[in-house]
């Protein structure tokens, strides 16, 4: 790969040049994959609207290979200063991808702050956003006590009351998490049954710290400084009901942010984009994907950060293969 012209300076794109790789998205996978690109001597530029990804807003992160705990914020420091001391990488940030274009040489990627930027291949690091109940005191309360990680959060509840939002599979892995930890957790459904994997059903309602609450629709998250409880409708008799606790996670699900390259490549039943677990490769050649916009089965910092090196060395060996063939993803 050829030298990367004196006039790229660090932390700005270099105009008139074809990247080798340009990575969208600015989380822990975002910032692996550019740490490992940047050390191969890639030519490759990072968009990215902020650093940490969804991980920002949590109080303590403990389960971060290495780090004992940290607080979001300092989490999403670490990845912004590991990235900065990197001599080989172009950050744009903060910005957003809007659109991406084949060329034909590679791809064309269009940001909402007006760049344009030539790159041969792509790597979509850019995560999920969390479905939110839409409730009052939800987004005050967000970090203080509401959550939407209870691999993460989990045990800063331990001897407290809890609740779960959501008997999907996600909810019903969330109570096992909980159980480590609270005295009690109650999980609310807004149908008439959960709809959850029927042997993790079975083994939650079992265990005698776990209340199951159907045709509940939450109305209200209650506290000040701390979440001190929450209102609920009973869908059946139309009475609302109250329960004090000190903790809600809420899972409902999740949206892939993968609007920009959604006409590119497969998606999973679940938006999310489909990619070879081996290399990270999708069905478009050229694009790679990591982390929770992937189709990988387990969300976390973790492995998000391995699968997006992962993507990098592929890539790097693809390009570096006798007339630069691209592979791709046709499952």
């Amino acid at each position: 790969m050829e030298a990367r012209p004196a006039s790229a300076g660090r932390g700005s794109p270099a105009y008139n040049m074809m990247y080798d790789l340009v990575i969208v998205g600015g989380g822990p996978g975002g910032a692996a994959a550019g740490v490992y690109a940047a050390r191969k001597k890639m030519k490759v530029a990072l968009i990215t609207e902020s650093f940490g990804g969804q991980s920002v807003v949590s109080a303590g992160i403990e389960n971060w290979i290495g780090t004992k705990s940290v607080s979001g914020l300092d989490f999403a420091k670490m990845l912004e200063e590991h990235l900065r001391a990197q001599e080989d990488i172009d950050l744009l940030q903060p910005d957003l991808v809007e659109k991406v274009e084949k060329a034909k040489n590679g791809f064309t990627i269009s940001t909402k702050e007006g760049k344009k930027l030539e790159t041969k291949t792509i790597l979509v690091t850019t995560g999920s956003s969390r479905k939110k109940l839409g409730v009052p005191g939800e987004k005050e309360l967000d970090a203080k006590g509401v959550s939407y990680c209870s691999t993460c959060d989990a045990p800063i509840f331990k001897n407290k009351v809890v609740a779960v939002i959501g008997g999907g599979n996600a909810g019903l892995e969330a109570v096992v998490d909980l159980l480590a930890y609270a005295t009690k957790v109650y999980l609310l459904e807004y149908g008439d049954k959960l709809k959850g994997d029927p042997i993790t059903q079975e083994k939650i309602e079992k265990d005698k710290k776990v209340e199951i609450i159907l045709n509940a629709q939450t109305t209200k998250i209650l506290g000040d400084k701390f979440v001190a409880g929450f209102k609920y409708k009973d869908l059946k008799s139309g009475q609302e009901k109250e329960l004090k606790l000190d903790g809600i996670f809420v899972e409902i699900g999740a949206v892939p942010n993968i609007s920009f390259v959604k006409d590119l490549v497969k998606l999973s039943a679940y938006g999310e984009i489909a990619v070879d677990h081996k290399t990270q490769q999708t069905s478009q050649p050229g694009i790679w994907a990591a982390g929770d916009s992937s189709d990988v089965l387990y969300k976390q910092n973790n492995i998000s950060a391995g699968d997006a090196v992962k993507a990098v060395l592929n890539i790097y060996e693809t390009l570096n293969k006798e007339g630069g063939t691209r592979g791709g993803y046709t499952k």
